[in-house]
């Protein structure tokens, strides 16, 4: 059987095996050349559409899975797994495999533009048979995607020239052109003006929602003839035995939460690739396995974290100023902890607000999502909001640990590109371009390395390196390097943006010094009697909102009978090492409800640690932040999570 058909027998095998999706998970449907069957879209609400073999299916060519599922033939018999001795191992069935060219995993705008970048090389030297492969967790591409967002556009122009051109029937239609800046630090009940960075001026920059653009780009990349499978989690990197990365190999279907294999079991498969591209985004899963396997983080400080917490709001009328961004710091954080606010109108009526906070704060009684209840109180974002309706929440983990944080990103068989790596311009508020860029320089370096090494061996992207330390996202991170880690100082805010002032208008990022990230974030958290207990007020349901309200808003779904993809080793040992010293920290920092303490009085410490696995948003955050680094964030099954709108 030929790699293409039996990568389109394990995808049909995988579509009737899987649990039964909620309606609004996905995955897409592809009609390869070689004319065989492959499901890359699944959706029991949609209508039957049936493509000819000639017409190149788009992310809009979908159909029921029954229907696919009649046209592709499995070559493999099925079994009743759950009729099976106790002692099998589902690892002991045989992975099905594909052999592609370069596999990139992540659908986000860094892995996009990879992909696009890679099929623009292969066309234009009249190689259409060079297989890109790009899988994404998300049930459709962009479910998972989250920001701002405002973005400089110097990639995209790059990349797609054309992607605004009136004349380009396949433009982008959902950006809207920046206007007025305005930065702001507040008190409880003021807003004090202050000078707007350089860094933040964002003249010729967009408004857009970066979900939508995302789906938009996944639609690029299907023109040009890469593969773009969502709903695949990859959750196991490959390796060969001179260890350099061979691929990845995708989660397990059907695994109960005993860890024991339902009738629905079906085997992960592999992707075996010449090279492979990480771009998981923040903190990614597979990610941290590469840095550490070739301790790329061995010259670099450690990577430091905030989290976004984003909702989108459709505003009356005439509180609708199309194209105005606000930025704030200050209130409602604590001085001794980092972030800050905005504001941006957009679309049509459309207003996005969020909160960033930093993961180093040191309060263990702080609640991100509290404080951003908060926010929306003060008087400069709730006479926007008010008389307006919340239409989408979210929430995402995000680098901020800049040019010091830097790991390397080659070795030997991939690289780390987008947030993987962490190129985001914390003062800048922008990451996107970066991101895209880093992409674009990955895809060159694996072509130029592919086209010269034809026998099998192992690649390493040499020049990928060099090439990021000669663009543009080198010289603009070096620029700022000294800003985020200002704020470590004991005057904490005060005294981060004085340094910063100095830095924006005089040094520009002149200074001899290099300023240090001080501890990972986990490392920041206080003993909770150490610290003044926060108290949060009740949400009103008109501007501020309980928190599984919010979740109720991101279309978050994950199958309950399979094993807890927030991987705690030992729940009463955990219990023990943090409850007593940081008194629920987990439930505070978390922004959907998916950690608590229940009292329970046959336990030691009078509580019992529960994780709400099916709320979870696949923000990352517990990873990062738990004191004892004893969660650790794993996949679910590929289709999962959260369906965001407008993000």
């Amino acid at each position: 059987m030929s790699a293409s058909a039996r990568l389109t027998s394990s995808l049909c095998r995988r579509a009737t095996a899987a649990p039964a999706p909620a309606p609004t998970t996905r995955l897409r449907l592809r009609l390869r050349s070689q004319g065989a069957c492959g499901i890359r879209a699944l959706s029991l609400a949609a209508p039957s559409r049936l493509r000819r073999p000639d017409v190149r299916p788009t992310a809009s060519s979908v159909f029921p899975a029954r229907t696919a599922v009649r046209r592709c033939l499995s070559t493999t018999p099925r079994r009743r797994y759950a009729d099976v001795d106790d002692s099998f191992d589902p690892a002991s069935v045989e992975r099905e495999s594909d052999e592609v060219d370069v596999c990139i995993i992540g659908g986000g705008p860094a892995g996009l533009s990879a992909a696009i970048r890679l099929k623009q090389l292969a066309n234009e030297a009249g190689n259409e048979d060079f297989r890109v492969l790009l899988l994404e967790k998300a049930g459709e591409l962009g479910a998972h995607i989250l920001s701002g967002a405002v973005i400089q556009p110097t990639a995209i122009n790059e990349l797609i020239p054309d992607w605004l051109d009136e004349a380009n029937e396949n433009r982008f239609t959902g950006a809207t052109p920046a206007g007025k800046d305005t930065m702001r630090f507040l008190t409880k009940s003021m807003s004090i003006p202050v000078p707007t960075p350089p860094q933040m001026h964002n003249h010729g920059n967009y408004i857009l929602s970066l979900n939508e653009f995302t789906k938009w780009l996944g639609e690029r990349a299907e023109e040009v003839g890469v593969e773009v499978y969502p709903g695949f989690a990859a959750s196991e990197v490959l390796f060969k035995p001179d260890g350099s990365v061979k691929g990845v190999a995708t989660n397990d279907l059907g695994i109960a939460r005993n860890g024991k294999p339902k009738d629905t079991f079906e085997r992960g498969m592999e992707f075996h690739a010449r090279v492979t591209l990480f771009g998981e985004g923040c903190h990614g899963s597979l990610s941290k396995q590469v840095i550490k396997k070739f301790d790329l983080r061995r010259e670099s400080q450690p990577q430091t974290y905030a989290l976004g917490i984003k909702e989108v709001w459709e505003v009356q009328p005439d509180k609708f100023r199309k194209g105005e961004i606000t930025h704030s710091m200050g209130y409602p954080l604590p001085y001794d902890t980092y972030g800050g606010a905005w504001m941006y109108h957009f679309g049509d009526n459309l207003v996005s607000i969020g909160l960033v906070v930093a993961l180093d704060y040191p309060n263990p009684w702080l609640s991100p999502y509290g404080e951003f209840q908060k926010l929306k109180q003060h008087p400069l974002y709730r006479d926007v909001l008010e008389g307006g309706k919340c239409i989408s929440y979210g929430a995402r983990a995000l680098v901020e640990g800049g040019f010091q944080s830097l790991p390397k990103v080659a070795f030997p068989g991939g690289a780390l590109i987008g947030d993987s790596a962490g190129f985001v311009n914390v003062p800048k508020v922008k990451g996107t371009h970066n991101a895209m860029k880093s992409g674009m320089l990955a895809a060159e370096a694996a072509w130029n390395a592919l086209k010269e090494t034809n026998d099998g061996g192992s690649v390493f992207l040499y020049e990928y390196e060099d090439a990021l330390r000669k663009s543009a996202i080198w010289k603009e991170l070096k620029e700022v390097r000294n800003m985020r880690p200002s704020f470590h100082t004991p005057l904490g805010v005060y005294g981060g943006l004085l340094y910063s002032g100095l830095e924006a208008f005089v040094l520009k990022g002149r200074a001899p010094w290099t300023l240090r990230h001080k501890v990972p974030d986990h490392a920041a958290t206080k003993r909770a009697d150490e610290c003044p207990r926060i108290e949060y007020p009740k949400p009103d349901g008109k501007i501020t909102f309980d928190i599984l309200t919010s979740v109720s808003r991101t279309g978050t779904n994950h199958e309950e009978d399979q094993p807890v993809h927030l991987q705690v080793k030992d729940w009463d040992r955990h219990t023990a090492e943090t409850w007593p010293a940081f008194k629920g920290l987990e439930n505070r920092f978390c922004p959907a409800g998916v950690y608590e303490y229940v009292e329970d009085a046959s336990k030691p410490e009078g509580v019992r640690f529960q994780i709400n696995a099916q709320n979870c948003i696949h923000c990352k955050t517990c990873d990062i932040k738990a004191p004892n680094q004893d969660i650790n964030w794993q996949v679910p099954q590929g289709g999962e999570g959260p369906k965001y709108y407008m993000t």
